[in-house]
């Protein structure tokens, strides 16, 4: 029995049929060296989906484990009920980068806590219980933040604690208002929320909560505005914008440190997770001052601003700044989907290129250029695998490949795992073309 046939029989003994795995074979990572992984059998692999957007700076960063072994000989953890200095720079420099006034923020552990928590901030301060949310969307996998999923497969049950209403999404392939130009896309958007507003709640909504480019929805990509035309509307009655940057944040987009910026948004709240830790389980919160100290108990956050975590955060962050990688994702970012575009996108199977910076969505499809083919995302997602190259996968149904390799890519290692790509794409599409 191979390491990964071993492996895979104990996890099926152990843990929950519903822990997705990818691939047919499933594998298991053990080491990395920048952008590249190695399995449980030695096998190299270039990761162009980066532990799902979560490795941004690389693997074995030496400045991040240089910073998280020195935190390890001195203080592995403190509670929230003590001072922790980590935790108090870590807060200060998030504080300034987030755009918000007065801002304070409050850690967590993973993107679904940091966005219960913007729900609990919402709903405190409104007093209600209503919220809005976009269709497609994913905000997390537990019962208040799958309640507002947007995502069948992603919402395994229909109870919640909130009363939601889902805007169309900025999906301008399979969207609704797909074939409208883009100001009559945002206007339509716009007028569409006011007309929600107006019929399908009771007023008093608390917030939206949306991701500026949608991450398990299949990178989705509104125009650009959008937002800022729909914080007119919700302005105007007093609703407040969450803006989920789980994915989106820190500059994985290129032309932007948040990805809300691309939309003249000023956000109530930005929730952020993944890409800040490196792997490290850290996430949290960041509101304006007066909607942090909404709640009047006291709480904790028990691993949340944990020292360790912190430290690693804190030196993460300074070489993601020092090495300008929001600079490197807009540059490698576009000749991959330059590359794409112009190798992938002529070919049947491919019904969209999209995506920004350092995250890109390829939708395939069949032959009649708009039914989606799982099947040929599956396919490729092997074939990549089999050739070296890790990818992701989603969207709504299945059949959206994506790339998000870390920050610190290389323009040939970009090339490269480009190439090994467009080879599956275009297998899939002749294995397409033999079946029509």
């Amino acid at each position: 029995m191979t390491a990964h046939a071993d492996l895979l029989a104990r996890h099926r003994r152990v843990l929950p049929s519903w822990l997705t795995l990818l691939y047919d074979e499933p594998l298991a990572l053990v080491d990395g060296k920048g952008c590249e992984v190695v399995d449980a059998e030695g096998r190299r692999y270039l990761d162009f989906f980066g532990g799902i957007l979560t490795t941004m700076t690389g693997y074995h960063v030496d400045e991040v484990v240089e910073a998280v072994q020195a935190q390890v000989g001195r203080m592995l953890h403190t509670s929230t009920l003590y001072l922790i200095e980590p935790m108090i720079e870590l807060a200060e420099r998030l504080a300034e980068l987030s755009t918000i006034p007065d801002a304070k923020v409050f850690f967590t552990t993973s993107g679904t806590e940091a966005n219960e928590a913007a729900l609990l901030l919402a709903s405190t301060a409104r007093r209600s219980n209503q919220l809005l949310a976009l269709r497609n969307s994913y905000h997390g996998r537990s019962f208040a933040t799958m309640g507002i999923t947007g995502n069948r497969g992603w919402s395994a049950s229909s109870l919640t604690p909130f009363v939601v209403q889902y805007l169309h999404s900025g999906d301008r392939f399979r969207g609704v208002f797909r074939d409208l130009s883009d100001d009559d896309f945002v206007a339509t958007m716009a007028a569409d929320l006011r007309e929600v507003l107006a019929t399908c709640t009771a007023g008093d909504v608390a917030a939206l909560i949306a991701e500026p480019i949608q991450g398990v929805g299949g990178f989705t990509v509104p125009p650009d505005g959008l937002f800022g035309a729909l914080q007119e509307v919700l302005r105007e009655h007093g609703i407040l914008y969450i803006s989920d940057e789980v994915q989106t944040g820190w500059g994985r987009t290129g032309d932007h440190f948040w990805g809300f910026q691309a939309h003249g948004v000023e956000p109530d709240m930005i929730t952020f997770a993944k890409g800040l830790g490196n792997g490290l389980p850290m996430a949290g919160v960041i509101a304006r001052g007066d909607l942090m100290d909404t709640i009047g108990v006291s709480s904790i956050s028990t691993f949340g601003g944990n020292p360790l975590v912190c430290a690693g955060a804190l030196a993460n962050l300074d070489y993601l700044l020092d090495h300008d990688l929001q600079a490197n994702a807009a540059a490698v970012g576009s000749r991959i989907m330059g590359q794409l575009r112009d190798e992938a996108g002529p070919l049947g199977v491919v019904g969209d290129v999209r995506g920004r910076g350092l995250m890109i969505g390829v939708e395939l499809v069949g032959p009649d250029g708009r039914t989606p083919a799982p099947e040929a995302a599956t396919a490729v997602l092997e074939q990549t695998r089999r050739d070296g190259v890790l990818v992701g996968k989603g969207g709504l149904y299945g059949n959206c490949l994506r790339v998000a390799p870390p920050l610190s890519l290389t323009i040939e290692e970009a090339e490269r795992g480009t190439d090994v790509l467009i080879d599956a794409l275009r297998t899939a599409d002749a294995a397409q073309e033999s079946r029509s």
